[in-house]
């Protein structure tokens, strides 16, 4: 592995406005890193790409790539998108018709016909898995074949960092699993900052070292991956990233001895983790304190029968009212007082025998919940 030094970095800030649409952002990616950029269309992800790239020329800001500034907008500097050393890889491929697999590998290579030209192809197609294929046009590939193709074209020339704007989203959930561990391989091996934008959660959590939330051009949070998708603290984040169930309940009473305490609303009782910022005397100073709490579908298991031997804190009787795909399993929503909403495999839809208007638990930890903060933003 190549050492990774500051030098290596990808970092900088741009302000850009296009049109109407005003994006303020920064970043700092160490190399073998992945910062994925998470939001709804129209929040500025894939501009944030085109202004490191200089495809968009922001209003001002700096752009720093492996130790190099390809833009400052106040030392008047701006080098060009073919002087800046990216890969840039988008769900297109862009591959080209009339070149075969090499040719397409080797085409960002000063001198494809040296030495170290074939040395570096035969690397990359080792890597990605292409042994066999060299030769072969493009509309003789499948869609994974011709994604490696790209991810290895966009490689071959080491860039400085990897832009890559939803590379996976057309294609089946197993292979874009293959190639989410393909290009994890390569990382470890090639180390360089790569800058991710994806809508799909399974992805940034597989792939991502940092989440950068992005809604309406600014940045709402940046950390861990599981932090910021999996039990976000704030409202607008927690419905950006697509948190099941958010219920908005009544403290009732505190456990500070568990940790825990006790939250009602119409149809439901809850125990959950115990909140800090309300007062240590049990009732919110002026009534009863109002709070949001999110359950993610993933952390509840549904049972036919109550699971009193359970160390589970929840345990809600409920009737099935949907039950739909949600590929690679099932979504199925019980009513328990108010519409909850669990993930489940094919194989437990099957052997329960699952089916609308059948009785079941649902059954989940109190540390499965999470207090979302609705007043943060």
């Amino acid at each position: 592995m190549k050492p990774q030094t500051a030098e290596s970095a990808a970092s900088g800030w741009v302000e850009c406005r296009v049109g109407d649409f005003h994006l303020e952002t920064s970043w700092e990616i160490q190399p073998g890193q992945v910062l994925v950029l998470f939001g709804p269309s129209g929040a500025g992800k894939s501009t944030t790409l085109r202004a490191i790239a200089g495809l968009l020329r922001p209003v001002r800001g700096r752009v720093e790539l492996g130790g190099r500034v390809v833009y400052d907008g106040d030392a008047g500097i701006w080098v060009p998108t073919h002087g800046r050393r990216l890969g840039y890889l988008t769900q297109q491929y862009h591959l080209f018709p009339h070149l075969k697999v090499a040719e397409n590998i080797a085409f960002g290579l000063k001198d494809s016909r040296s030495p170290a030209g074939r040395a570096r192809v035969l690397e990359l197609t080792s890597l990605f898995q292409l042994d066999g294929l060299e030769d072969r046009f493009p509309w003789e590939l499948s869609g994974g074949q011709q994604q490696r193709v790209a991810l290895a074209r966009a490689l071959a020339s080491e860039p400085a960092m990897l832009l890559l704007d939803e590379p996976f989203a057309s294609l089946d959930a197993e292979l874009r699993r293959t190639l989410r561990r393909e290009l994890r391989s390569m990382l470890a091996q090639s180390p360089v900052p790569v800058m991710l934008v994806t809508h799909d959660r399974e992805e940034a959590l597989a792939l991502g070292d940092s989440v950068q939330v992005i809604n309406e051009g600014r940045t709402l949070v940046t950390g861990e991956p599981l932090d910021v998708l999996g039990q976000p603290g704030q409202g607008r984040v927690a419905r950006l990233v697509g948190v099941e169930n958010l219920f908005d309940l009544t403290v009732q009473e505190r456990n500070p001895r568990d940790g825990t305490m006790t939250c009602v609303g119409p149809g439901l009782r809850l125990e959950v983790p115990l909140d800090s910022h309300i007062p240590q005397n049990g009732t919110p100073e002026g009534g009863q304190d109002r709070v949001t709490v999110g359950i993610r579908a993933s952390d509840i298991i549904l049972a036919k029968e109550d699971l009193s031997g359970s160390s589970a804190r929840n345990r809600l009787p409920g009737q099935v009212i949907s039950v739909e795909s949600r590929p690679p399993g099932y979504a199925v929503t019980l009513d328990c007082g108010q519409p909850m909403r669990c993930h489940i495999t094919g194989a437990a839809l099957e052997e329960m025998g699952i089916r609308v208007g059948q009785r079941l638990w649902a059954v989940f930890k109190a540390s499965s919940c999470f207090l979302v903060d609705e007043d943060r933003v």
